[in-house]
C-alpha cells in the first residue's frame, strides 16, 4: 500500500484527495466509496473482458463504473446523508477517477475475476491510506479535533492550541501530499524518475 501507492507512486486521484480531506469523516466515507467501486468494477469488467469489443471497451468500462457509483451514492445518502452532502459532487466524480479507470483498463481487462477484485481492494486501500493520513493532519491542526472529539485543548476554551485555519484549505492538502511523496520516494529510491537529460558543467572559460 505504500511502495506501490496509486497516489504517491502513480500520481493518480490527486483531485479528490485535495478536496475531501478537510475532515476525517468525509475522507473515510470517500475512501470506502472508492474502494468499493474499484473492487467491484474490476471484478465485473474482468468477468466479461473476453466479450467486450476493443472498439467500445472504454464505454463499457465507464458504464459499469457509473452504475456502481450511482448505487454507492444512493447508499451513502440513505445511511450517511449529512456526510454525503458534504462530499457533494466528488462521489459522482469517482466515475472519472484515474485510479478506477486505470485499474480497469490496465489490470481487469487482462486478469481473472478474483485477482482483479483483490487488485481493486489493494489500490483502494492504498488510496484510502493517503486520504486518512492527510485528513488526520488537516483536521487535527486545522480544528484541534478528530471526528468531532477535541484532541488539543483549544484556546477559546481556556487551552493552549489556536487552530490553524490554513490547514483546512485545499492548498494545505497539496503540500502535505507533496511531503508524503518526498518521504516515500526517499525511503524507496527506486520510485524516483530518471532525469530526462543531464546538465554538464563546463569548467574554465579558457577551454572554449
Amino acid at each position: 500500500m505504500v511502495a506501490n501507492n496509486p497516489i504517491t507512486l502513480q500520481i493518480l486521484g490527486i483531485c479528490s484527495a485535495l478536496a475531501v480531506t478537510s475532515s476525517l469523516k468525509t475522507a473515510l466515507l470517500m475512501a470506502a466509496a472508492l474502494t468499493t467501486v474499484t473492487a467491484f468494477s474490476n471484478a465485473s469488467i474482468s468477468a466479461i473482458r473476453n466479450h467486450i469489443p476493443g472498439s467500445i471497451r472504454i464505454i463499457v468500462q465507464m458504464t459499469i463504473i457509473a452504475s456502481l457509483v450511482i448505487v454507492v451514492d444512493q447508499l451513502m445518502k440513505a445511511y450517511a446523508f449529512s456526510t454525503a452532502k458534504q462530499l457533494s459532487v466528488f462521489v459522482g466524480l469517482i466515475i472519472t477517477n484515474c485510479i478506477v479507470m486505470g485499474r480497469a483498463e490496465a489490470y481487469a481487462m487482462q486478469n481473472p475475476v478474483g485477482m482483479s477484485f483483490l487488485d481493486g481492494i489493494g489500490n483502494g486501500l492504498g488510496y484510502s491510506l493517503i486520504l486518512i493520513v492527510v485528513a488526520v493532519i488537516r483536521e487535527l491542526f486545522g480544528s484541534g479535533s478528530l471526528l468531532g472529539f477535541e484532541v488539543f485543548s483549544l484556546a477559546k476554551n481556556g487551552g493552549w492550541y489556536v487552530p490553524n485555519g490554513l490547514m483546512l484549505l485545499p492548498p494545505s492538502a497539496f503540500f502535505i501530499i507533496g511531503m508524503l511523496i518526498w518521504a516515500i520516494r526517499t525511503k524507496y529510491p527506486e520510485q524516483q524518475e530518471l532525469h530526462d537529460f543531464k546538465i554538464h558543467e563546463k569548467h574554465g572559460l579558457g577551454n572554449r
